[in-house]
């Protein structure tokens, strides 16, 4: 490794950028109007989904920004899901998570890629890794996850569905 800090990052922001790219693609496509529909009564409905996509690239601020986070702190409110109303307060939020995350990701240090990181519960440690580790899993990771689950939603409901890592039905 040479003298320069960002090694990681740079390795990390060609794929960063092709998965926010493919994923706001996709949540370019979902229908307006149809925010509460819903697979199955299990399944998070059309609106919550696209919103929950748009929110993960802000889990970087949280990710690289501090050591943990409690969803159910002990002295204060639970994490409080929201739905947005429509697809384009879904890409505004997308928009300005996904690049705030890329200019942290950007200038981050090596060693903060490192450092622990706990999500916690009501206080109490549910797990601790590196944030390298975490910003992976928790936010690469679960967002291709989501964004595929999405994508069914998508097909579901008659919308054309992008071509992400090959052709789609819809996309050569």
């Amino acid at each position: 490794m040479s003298g320069d800090l960002n090694q990681l990052s740079k390795s990390l922001l060609p794929e960063y950028d092709h998965e926010m790219a493919n994923t706001r693609r996709v949540l370019e496509r979902i229908p307006d109007g149809r925010m509460s529909w819903q697979p199955h009564p299990k399944s998070m409905t059309l609106g919550r989904l696209a919103t929950f996509l748009a929110e993960l690239p802000g889990w970087t601020t949280t990710t690289l920004g501090q050591d943990s986070y409690d969803f159910e702190p002990a002295d204060g409110p639970p994490f409080q899901p929201v739905t947005l109303g429509s697809r384009q307060e879904i890409l505004d939020l997308f928009d300005a998570n996904a690049a705030k995350a890329r200019s942290l990701l950007a200038e981050t240090a090596d060693a903060t890629f490192f450092q622990p990181w706990s999500l916690l519960r009501g206080g109490q440690t549910l797990f601790t890794l590196p944030k390298i580790a975490v910003l992976r899993d928790m936010v690469f990771n679960h967002a291709i996850h989501h964004r595929g689950q999405l994508t069914v939603y998508l097909r579901l409901n008659d919308r054309p569905v992008p071509a992400i890592y090959g052709p789609s039905a819809d996309e050569p």
